[in-house]
């Protein structure tokens, strides 16, 4: 679908959430056109199962709890103690689908997020709110839940509440304030984002699933190893010893990750300690496994003993590869809800994908060189041999 100007305006504040249960401790709003806004968070939800299936008796939601808005005293002074409504927060859950039905614009001009004098007349909207427009498959959908300050009171809460989640899809949530005597706002609280069957966010759940098979097929191919490891004993290398090592990583990791995981989906947090260990021991694996096929191109274990003087020149690089790729995990997985910004991923990106590329650049060039070591060396061998005959 293409996205109107409005949607910008939005998704540039969408962040891909990768927890269940969204803090606000002490969250500030964000001036964002004529309004002021902050971002709830988004995530994929399943729709709630339909009675009949096996678990007919989950359901989807996404639920407010102990939600409270603070406004500076500068703010409340400018009211009445006996004000009914002295400030508007709106509290915006849309599907990705809908993100258009969000925002208006007058005579072709910017869109905007909150109703101004001009869209009321064209839009039919009530101007200082924001600009709803009734979902084509669903009317109910935006929905808009209103909270207000009263008299002079600084804070306002939110009453506990639950919307359920009838339609697959990609959800983004928004608490939006139009009254400009609002600036300054902040927030206190959380939501709780649920699938049927668990915390994780939709687009994770598969990868349950993926990280038990992969460990299955990892406890496979580890029982072979370790058969033919035992068989042939006598004649063992040094480099399988390390292919044993990058084989037992390889299951611990997945192991991690599906506990991990399971972890995540039964509580709807991230445990930082195993994320730790999981992202740890797969920067190990990663790094060893680089190393191992770097070696081997390079000869070790096939014309040399060692590698000599390159050994130490190696291990840098195998340290550099592993520290960029450890700072780019755990600022991804680690203690994090919201995902890395667009600059800050970049920052930690570039250093692990430069290190990727010179290392396979110099996989290929020591294998190149490698194989010709190889084909002079059998070439000299048949040239002895011819001789002796």
């Amino acid at each position: 679908m293409a996205s109107s100007p409005s949607s910008p305006l939005l998704l540039t504040f969408v962040s891909s959430i990768n927890a269940s249960i969204h803090l606000y401790d002490h969250q500030g709003f964000r001036e964002v056109g004529n309004s002021y806004l902050l971002s709830g968070g988004s995530e994929g939800i399943v729709a709630s199962s339909t009675p009949g299936t096996a678990i007919s008796h989950a359901h989807s939601f996404i639920r407010f709890e102990n939600i409270t808005f603070w406004r500076s005293k500068e703010a409340a002074d400018q009211h009445s103690d006996m004000g009914h409504s002295t400030g508007l927060i709106q509290v915006v859950i849309f599907e990705a689908a809908d993100r258009d039905n969000i925002g208006g614009s007058a005579y072709g001009g910017q869109r905007s997020i909150c109703c101004t004098p001009d869209l009321a007349k064209l839009e039919g909207c009530k101007q200082g709110e924001v600009i709803r427009i009734p979902s084509a498959t669903d009317i109910n959908w935006p929905i808009v839940l209103n909270v207000q300050f009263s008299g002079k009171s600084l804070s306002t809460s939110m009453a506990n509440s639950e919307v359920p989640i009838t339609k697959t899809g990609m959800y983004n949530l928004f608490f939006i304030s139009c009254d400009p005597k609002l600036k300054g706002l902040v927030m206190n609280g959380k939501t709780l984002w649920k699938n049927p069957d668990g915390y994780l966010p939709g687009r994770m759940a598969p990868l349950m699933k993926f990280y038990v098979y992969m460990s299955l097929a990892y406890v496979l191919l580890c029982v072979t190893w370790f058969f033919q490891y035992m068989r042939f004993w006598k004649d063992i290398l040094q480099l399988q010893h390390c292919i044993t090592v990058v084989i037992a990583l390889g299951l611990f990791e997945m192991i991690l990750w599906y506990f991990e995981f399971e972890n995540f989906n039964r509580t709807g947090t991230r445990p930082v300690g195993i994320t730790t260990w999981v992202v740890t021991v797969g920067a190990v694996r990663r790094t060893v496994s680089r190393l191992l096929i770097l070696s081997v191109s390079m000869g070790y274990g096939v014309m040399r003993p060692t590698l000599g003087g390159l050994t130490s020149k190696v291990l840098l690089l195998g340290i550099t590869y592993f520290v960029a790729t450890e700072l780019l995990d755990i600022t991804e997985y680690v203690g994090t809800i919201n995902d890395v910004s667009g600059r800050a991923r970049l920052f930690l990106v570039l250093p692990d994908a430069f290190l990727d590329a010179f290392l396979i650049l110099w996989i290929f060039t020591s294998l190149s060189k490698t194989l010709e070591q190889l084909q002079v060396s059998v070439l000299r061998l048949l040239s002895v041999l011819s001789s002796s005959c």
